[in-house]
């Protein structure tokens, strides 16, 4: 009694909502064996024969392929196609599919050679010895999909439950009128159909496989409960009779009593289905390796004679078919290719046989019932009544015919099985599932155009984004390279600062030994060029001079540049500390005096190049003959005129002495020094002028001897210009010691004291340079005493050109002696 408790309760069956009874109609063709028919001359193979992309094509015209050598390959939904039979690819061109919309598709043209040849094959009958993986990849080379209808790659759907599938169903159903392939094929290949059921439950390790079949097959029963035997781990589930019982997920929830959840999948639940013709056709790809090129063809109806199941090569066409059991077509015949309430009319007759073609219908005008025209809905709800899938028939009519896709979305018209229950009930002959279908496409088609948009949109923000990264890459660089242009601008504005502010910093005499300098180096470069390409009798001056010209100038334009940064150097520290009044006062007067002291001693160089040379004898005896009296006039007058000039020099420097004892400003003592010292060079100048007289009184009398008391009154007119410049040196001294003492008394702004203390030292420098200068012209001075004796000598026939000619003489002595003194000032 428990016993069979666990089995009622085992075997438990569930029904589902809806779903009708129609005319069965099997009768006319399950009770003939499978049979072969004649291969046609050409065979027309389309690509693509299965849910999801068409495969790449690795044949081409003019190649010869045997039975079973694949055609195309691919990966994933692209399954391959396999010749049906050997022979040579004539064409790949387009040609009608059996399709709905009777639309051309690529397919191959095969001309058979009639040898109906194999490729090489590879068996494995000991499936368990192969990874899963292999077997799968198997079934996948094989071109294995479902051949219940759907077309689904059954590689795919393996793949996709190799993980979470407790049950595999095994449909054996076949709800539909008219068709009997799968009950054919279970009753003559029992054996086949149970192995590859035991290789798919394998390769998914479901815990159990339910077979599961309609009460309207009892041969196909008895052939499979004979095959299994006490094979306990396969079960065999036989269901009342029911349309649409066959469809996935009304058989899923009789056998289990569980739903699939709306827009989800069988797998979501722990099941798999797969088609009893599936489990045939992965049994031939595993244990006898061989691709599938033919399926069981169901071809009935009352215009065919000979109504029975046959092999139908893949690629047949079905006039091929019709017209070897006995096909006579009537007025206005229909060809029908599926059953009655889910299959469609095919355009044409020359429509190949693809793997989903599981029955040709070939009805008679009587058998299909009058063809009434459509009517308006009376809203019976007999539609909703049969929906097995529990669905609105009639408001998915309405915004299906309305192109409401977005109510029609909302309504769930995915679910719909497209099984025909509802227009079969239809009281206004309303073709519903031709209005599901066209809604579906548009559907699809929005949803394709929907991704494609997303995908554009996609890469128009990838592309904006590459974009703007590369705008502000570049915006970066740009910045880049003007700062490093704006850097090298500020060197450069740096460095020609620098260059003004040097140039500006240099004296005037430092830019003229600078200017004396380049051009002594231009001589020299021009010297040496001469050298090189010209000859010696024509070239300017002796290169080795040039060159030793080019050094001095340089090495003095360097010495001045030098004492220049001394000075600026010096004025910048004087400037930037606090220095004390006193210290810079007495700097000042010591840079004074140290100048003064330089500028006297370079006045006895000159007085010494200046002085005549004593007189030959023979100008002695011709002194003689002057006349002694004028001779005594004209020096005592010359003698007086230097006691003026020594007086008034004298009267200088007690002036200067005097000026220390009061208390006067620093600016306007050092002031008053710079105007006794212009006075005292005066003074001198008025020596010479009085000298130079006295040599035009003279002029009158003897030439030589009037020469020779010219230049001894030149001579103490220069030492009283001695005596006056060491006169105003102790004069500096003591001014310099007041300006010390007075210091603190007088409020001294500490940076005009240092930038007096600056210029004191440059004048120091300029007034050494000037004492270079003047050893340099007393050199010369020789040359004009000389020119004096000529003149004054007797060999001159005429006195007044003599006395021209020294005075000439003189002039050009006191030129010579007249520079140091203008360095001076």
């Amino acid at each position: 009694m428990l016993n069979l408790l666990k089995l009622f309760r085992k075997e438990k069956l569930w029904d589902f909502q809806g779903g009708i009874h129609p005319p069965e109609m099997k009768t006319q063709s399950n009770g003939t064996p499978l049979s072969q028919l004649p291969l046609p001359e050409q065979f027309i193979i389309p690509l693509k024969q299965h849910i999801g992309h068409e495969g790449e094509i690795c044949v081409s015209p003019g190649d010869h392929v045997l039975r079973g050598q694949p055609l195309t390959f691919g990966s994933g939904r692209m399954l391959p196609v396999h010749a049906p039979t050997s022979g040579t690819i004539e064409a790949i061109a387009p040609h009608m599919t059996a399709h709905p919309s009777g639309l051309s598709e690529l397919c191959i043209f095969l001309r058979a050679d009639g040898e109906d040849r194999w490729t090489t094959l590879d068996p494995q009958p000991d499936f368990r010895a192969l990874p899963r993986e292999e077997v799968v990849k198997r079934i996948h080379e094989a071109g294995v999909a479902g051949l219940g209808g759907a077309g689904f790659p059954t590689a795919t759907k393996l793949r996709g439950g190799l993980r979470g599938v407790k049950t595999l169903i095994i449909n054996a159903a076949e709800c539909e009128p008219y068709i009997t392939a799968d009950d054919r094929l279970m009753q003559d290949c029992a054996a086949e159909v149970l192995e590859g059921c035991r290789i798919l439950a394998w390769v998914l390790q479901a815990e159990r496989v339910l077979i599961g079949i309609e009460d309207n097959k009892p041969e196909a029963i008895a052939a499979l409960k004979q095959a299994l035997g006490g094979d306990r781990e396969l079960q065999l589930r036989v269901i009342p009779t029911k349309y649409p019982s066959g469809g996935a997920k009304q058989l899923t929830q009789i056998l289990t009593g569980v739903e699939v959840p709306h827009g989800g999948r069988s797998t979501d639940i722990g099941v798999l289905m797969q088609n009893v013709g599936t489990a045939w056709a992965v049994k031939r790809a595993i244990i006898d390796g061989e691709p599938i090129t033919e399926r069981v063809v169901t071809l009935t109806g009352e215009a065919i004679a000979q109504p029975r199941n046959v092999w139908g090569r893949l690629g047949t066409p079905v006039s091929h078919l019709l017209h070897h059991v006995g096909f006579a077509p009537g007025s206005r015949q229909m060809v029908i290719m599926g059953g009655p309430l889910m299959g469609f009319t095919l355009p044409s007759l020359n429509v190949p046989l693809v793997k989903i073609s599981n029955c040709i219908l070939a009805p008679s005008a009587s058998e299909m019932g009058n063809n009434e025209e459509e009517q308006s809905c009376i809203r019976c709800s007999a539609c909703a009544d049969a929906c097995p899938a529990k669905l609105l028939p009639q408001q998915l009519f309405w915004y299906s015919q309305g192109g409401d896709h977005e109510k029609a979305r909302a309504h769930n018209i995915d679910d719909c099985i497209e099984c025909g229950a509802c227009a079969y009930v239809c009281p206004s002959n309303i073709p519903l599932v031709q209005y599901y279908r066209q809604e579906k496409a548009e559907l699809r088609a929005i949803d394709l155009e929907a991704k494609r948009t997303a995908e554009a949109k996609a890469r128009f923000e990838a592309r904006q984004a590459r974009l703007e990264r590369e705008k502000l890459a570049r915006e970066a660089r740009h910045e880049e390279a003007k700062q490093r242009v704006a850097r090298s601008d500020q060197g450069e504005r740096d460095a020609a600062i620098a260059r003004v502010k040097a140039r500006a910093a240099k004296t005037p005499e430092q830019e003229t030994t600078e200017r004396e300098a380049r051009h002594a180096q231009a001589l020299a470069q021009q010297a040496e060029k001469q050298s090189e390409t010209q000859a010696l009798s024509r070239q300017s001056g002796d290169p080795r001079k040039a060159a030793v010209e080019a050094a001095i100038a340089r090495a003095k334009a360097k010495k001045a540049a030098a004492a220049g940064e001394q000075v600026s150097e010096l004025a910048d520290a004087a400037t930037a500390a606090e220095v004390d009044p006193r210290k810079a006062a007495v700097e000042a007067a010591i840079a004074r005096a140290k100048a003064k002291k330089a500028a006297a001693a370079a006045l006895p160089t000159s007085e010494s190049a200046n002085a005549p040379q004593a007189p030959e004898p023979s100008d002695a005896a011709t002194a003689a003959e002057v006349d002694p009296r004028k001779a005594a006039v004209e020096a005592a007058i010359a003698r007086a005129k230097a006691k003026k000039a020594a007086a008034a020099a004298e009267q200088i420097s007690e002036s200067a002495d005097a000026a220390p004892a009061a208390e006067v400003d620093p600016r306007k003592a050092a002031v008053e020094a710079a105007i006794a010292r212009a006075k005292a060079k005066k003074a001198a100048a008025a020596a010479e002028s009085t000298s130079e007289s006295a040599d035009a009184a003279a002029a009158e009398v003897d030439p030589r001897k009037a020469a020779v008391e010219a230049a001894i009154a030149r001579a103490k007119a220069k030492k009283a210009a001695a005596a006056a410049e060491q006169i105003s040196e102790p004069a500096d001294a003591t001014q310099a010691s007041e300006l010390t003492h007075a210091a603190p008394a007088a409020e001294i702004d500490p940076r005009k004291a240092a930038v007096e203390a600056a210029i004191a030292r440059a004048k120091a420098k300029k007034a050494a340079a000037a004492a270079e200068q003047a050893s340099a012209s007393a050199e010369d001075a020789p040359e004009s005493s000389s020119e004096v004796e000529a003149a004054a000598s007797p060999d001159s026939a005429d006195p007044r050109k003599a006395a021209i000619a020294a005075a000439v003489a003189r002039a050009k002595a006191r030129k010579a002696q007249q520079q140091p003194s203008t360095t001076e000032e």
